[in-house]
């Protein structure tokens, strides 16, 4: 990974925090895309001990602003010309229900909208890699999701499992749309699920929320560099140059359940993410 230009969502923490660290050692030039300056610049001190590289960058980037995105991309675009990795790992899961700065329902708004946006901004800086890769992470989650376009903010029956399972399906349904339209470039995409990981993604920072039952649950989990494993096999593996639209767990390749491979359903969600994100 020498002399690559990687970037990493959500590298505050957890799997984002492990794979920057890893994807530092092998000598990539690592941006992390944070929302938080102060977790992010904690994050950054620790990526750069552990790594013993400065090759290290922090941006501040918050994926439930569709303002905040394309600030994000202007500034990203202008100082790197070339994407070599994009690794779309940042993901929320929302408590209860909350809706984003630009009204969508939170996990949704986050998990799959952010990262359509940022993917679809920085498509150019991609193509111009030597093979550029885009891996999203998903989840095993996606098999109970449905994508309730038509009350996407969740108005009615609102639970934190259906909020998350959708925006999973949407990751995956993501994935599977890119990869065609991706067709005939130098740029592949694939999407993992990288098993139950320890992280903080369920917990309420302001109120500690969640940690409890986390510290509970937390014998049964992977560690945050093994659940990163896969993600970074996506990113680096040399036989994978050509491997586009499959979904992943423990490097290897699963079969999807019929409503994830299904095309028509992910065309459909493309054309009403680009509408939404005002990028037709």
């Amino acid at each position: 990974m020498k002399g690559k230009t990687v970037l990493v969502t959500g590298a505050n923490s957890g799997m984002g925090l492990a794979t920057a660290i890893d994807m530092a050692r092998r000598g990539a030039a690592v941006i992390m895309a944070c929302r938080s300056r102060k977790r992010g610049e904690e994050a950054l001190s620790e990526a750069k001990r552990q790594s013993g590289s400065e090759q290290i960058r922090l941006m501040l980037c918050d994926l439930g602003s569709f303002a905040s995105i394309r600030a994000f991309a202007g500034e990203f675009t202008a100082s790197y010309p070339v994407l070599d990795v994009l690794i779309n790992n940042a993901g929320v899961v929302a408590v209860k229900r909350e809706l984003t700065e630009d009204g969508y329902e939170q996990d949704f708004g986050v998990n799959h909208l952010g990262h359509f946006l940022l993917t679809n901004l920085l498509l150019d800086t991609l193509k111009a890699a030597e093979q550029g890769r885009i891996v999203v992470v998903a989840s095993g989650a996606y098999k109970i999701g449905k994508l309730y376009l038509e009350d996407h903010t969740l108005s009615r029956g609102f639970n934190p499992a259906k909020a998350y399972a959708r925006s999973k399906l949407a990751n995956i349904l993501f994935t599977r749309e890119l990869a065609v339209l991706l067709q005939g470039t130098r740029v592949t995409v694939n999407s993992v699920h990288p098993g139950a990981v320890g992280t903080s993604i369920g917990v309420n920072r302001e109120t500690g929320f969640g940690r409890s039952l986390l510290k509970l649950l937390s014998y049964f989990f992977l560690t945050p560099e093994k659940g990163a494993d896969t993600a970074i096999y996506l990113a680096t593996a040399p036989e994978l140059s050509k491997v586009s639209g499959q979904y992943y767990y423990r490097r290897k390749i699963q079969e999807l359940s019929p409503r994830a491979a299904n095309a028509e359903e992910a065309a459909r969600l493309w054309q009403w993410s680009l509408e939404h994100t005002g990028l037709k």
